[in-house]
């Protein structure tokens, strides 16, 4: 098996790792804020992993980017590619929302861990992580979506 379809599955599959994480990460955030829980160790730790493992995905989907069949077509045939939906969707749309996506993240993970309160650490994560995961749902190559459609799971 050669590195682009290793990576393809293995981006595939952390891809619900950062869906899982998100919504924890989402549903823990506004449970925090809405109930004015105390922000312990461990809500630190969700908003930490969750970074985490979308960070190591935008790693795996940038280096999966740079070696895919599909982006090289589109970069070489832009003019041809850019007017080809599938083409368009991974050499360009795919990446910049999924960039967007994580910048949020992070962004988010950044500011609530500077925040002073409690509740203004949930309230930065809930907000600005619900935002990400809309970016990220928006782009993912659905197996059920009429445009782009993709495997849920790819094998090994």
């Amino acid at each position: 098996m050669g590195m682009y379809t290793t990576l393809l599955a293995l981006h595939s599959l952390i891809r619900w790792l950062v869906l899982v994480s998100l919504v924890f990460a989402i549903l823990w955030a506004y449970r925090g804020w809405l109930l004015r829980k105390r922000y312990l160790k461990f809500d630190d730790t969700v908003r930490h992993v969750t970074a985490t493992v979308a960070h190591v995905q935008l790693i795996l989907g940038i280096w999966l980017y740079f070696i895919s069949p599909i982006v090289t077509y589109f970069l070489h045939n832009f003019s041809i590619a850019v007017h080809e939906r599938v083409m368009r969707f991974f050499g360009m749309e795919h990446i910049t929302m999924m960039l967007i996506g994580i910048t949020l993240i992070t962004i988010g993970s950044v500011k609530a861990k500077r925040k002073s309160t409690d509740k203004d650490k949930f309230k930065t994560m809930a907000i600005w992580f619900t935002i990400a995961l809309l970016v990220i749902l928006s782009s993912v190559p659905w197996w059920f979506s009429p445009l782009i459609s993709r495997p849920g799971f790819r094998p090994f």
